[in-house]
């Protein structure tokens, strides 16, 4: 093969857990599925506003670790979003009009 190497492409899903969540992801998604079925079992579930609440938890963290493309997870994407509307970005301009601005002498 002329010395050339292929790496396929999902190589990296073999750090993963089930080939989708990491190590945190899964705390994550267990803590939230914890609280949920603990809420499921103490909380009287006779009106709509209560069993929402009680499920409340388990869809917030499934929908934090869902995988979505070009991003690990959803809670990758939230974090990635965070930090680019909060950090100071620099623009260094080298275009075609770079020497037309004010020339130190």
């Amino acid at each position: 093969m002329n010395q050339n190497y292929l790496i396929p492409a999902n190589s990296k899903k073999s750090m993963l857990m089930f080939g989708l969540f990491n190590q945190t992801d899964l705390i994550i998604l267990g803590i939230g599925m914890t609280i949920t079925l603990i809420a499921i079992m103490i909380v009287p579930l006779n009106n709509v506003v209560a069993a929402i609440l009680a499920i409340l938890p388990g869809v917030v963290s499934a929908f934090l670790v869902f995988p979505i493309p070009n991003y690990h997870n959803v809670r990758t994407f939230i974090r990635s979003m965070y930090l680019f509307f909060t950090r100071e970005r620099n623009f260094i301009w080298k275009g075609w009009c770079v020497e037309d601005g004010d020339k130190e002498e």
